[in-house]
């Protein structure tokens, strides 16, 4: 699913960056059809995981080609109704709803290939987020019960979750919280300190169903659609103030936005009072929005690569009275990478948003050549911003630098 791609190129101080039409074409990966409840991806959109509620096979799906081939995993059957993926795909989490509210949590330290279960007490969980190292989950249960871990899921700790809590997202460094409560006329609340405390936020008081976050926590988006029509709303300063978007009153169930929380994709529900609904994306925080070339299917949930670039939803049904014959779409547009060039102590630091597909980073020291290198150093990534950073030594001459597909 790799294809060459335009360089992105940034000279000395300055760089330069193309906007590309934003496609909206979906295709239905190899996943085999299922009550699908739940979906997350690393942040290279390359790893993939799906869990199901109800269907045939209630299993843990992983994906490790872009949603190409998938496989079951060996965590046990169950109610799955949320799970979450560290940057690389390597730590995973999934929270089960259960029956007689007995759903129980299960981790993964190896990308899926086995998994435990967690020391925590049963409950009917609701939802589950991670920081990008994977180190720290947040997950809540349907009465509005917060667990915390720090160690993976070694050990997990209650604490106090804003009234009624159904949908917690994280920043990538887990210190940011953003939690909604699905009960009526709830309000949006925000967190600075993993959970520890938690401010009740000006949102209008709704029945919220999902929550995203950017990778700094300073882009929030909601969407409150409890079976009914309702509106998508955003903030741009962590919270503090919220607007509603310019999009069709319908019943928005879902939300997930790229780490810089330019992008965004929400699915709806019910459309016209029929249990089928599109999907909308938005190149621009929520400015405008686009209706996406897609059936109009049971929506269970969306996920975003890093960038932006590959967004992944998935379907209960593929029509009206059809429950577990759901699918996992991918919608991948052409990454555009935007080099950043910034002072490291002494050395120069390149960075670029995790991209979703494979960039190497070249150098050429005169432009009027074509003696362009492929650097050795292998990027670092930031798992404060999702970027991958190159450090280089300074020098007192001119450089060229670019990022070439592979």
């Amino acid at each position: 699913m790799k294809t060459l791609l335009p360089a992105a190129m940034i000279f000395c101080s300055l760089f330069n960056t193309v906007e590309y039409a934003f496609s909206q074409t979906w295709t239905p990966t190899g996943a085999t059809t299922n009550f699908w409840s739940s979906i997350a991806c690393s942040a290279d959109g390359s790893k993939l995981v799906a869990v199901a509620d109800g269907g045939t096979a209630s299993l843990i799906y992983i994906s490790t080609n872009f949603g190409g081939i998938w496989t079951p995993t060996i965590a046990p059957s169950n109610y799955w109704s949320s799970v979450a993926s560290s940057a690389d795909g390597n730590r995973l989490v999934a929270v089960a709803g259960g029956t007689s509210y007995s759903g129980l949590i299960y981790t993964s330290t190896n990308g899926g290939t086995s998994w435990i279960t967690n020391n925590v007490s049963a409950m009917h969980w609701r939802s589950v987020a991670s920081s990008a190292d994977g180190l720290r989950l947040f997950a809540v249960t349907y009465f509005g019960q917060l667990y915390i871990t720090t160690n993976s899921g070694t050990d997990w700790t209650s604490n106090t979750a804003p009234y009624g809590a159904w949908s917690i997202a994280s920043s990538a460094d887990g210190t940011k919280l953003v939690a909604a409560p699905g009960n009526y006329a709830g309000k949006i609340c925000t967190s600075t300190n993993s959970g520890a405390t938690w401010v009740t936020n000006s949102s209008p008081g709704e029945i919220w169903w999902s929550v995203a976050s950017s990778a700094d926590g300073t882009k929030l988006a909601a969407v409150d659609g409890n079976g009914g029509p309702a509106h998508i709303y955003t903030s741009m300063d962590s919270g503090t103030t919220w607007v509603t978007n310019n999009v069709p009153f319908l019943s928005w169930q879902y939300i997930a936005m790229s780490a810089d929380g330019t992008k965004l994709i929400a699915a709806a529900w019910y459309s016209s009072g029929i249990p089928t609904g599109p999907i909308y994306t938005s190149t621009n925080s929520g400015l405008t929005w686009v209706s996406n070339n897609v059936s109009n299917v049971v929506w269970q949930g969306v996920a975003s690569s890093a960038d932006g670039n590959e967004f992944i939803a998935i379907s209960a049904a593929n029509g009206i009275g059809s429950f577990g014959t759901g699918q996992v779409w991918i919608s991948q547009t052409t990454p555009n990478p935007v080099l950043n060039l910034a002072p490291s102590d002494i050395n120069l630091a390149i960075s670029w948003l995790v991209p979703s597909t494979n960039f190497v980073l070249q150098e050429n020291l005169d432009l009027t050549t074509t003696n362009w290198i492929t650097l050795t150093n292998q990027p670092t990534l930031n798992l404060t911003n999702l970027n991958d950073e190159v450090v280089l030594p300074q020098t007192n001459s001119s450089g060229f630098f670019r990022l070439m597909a592979q």
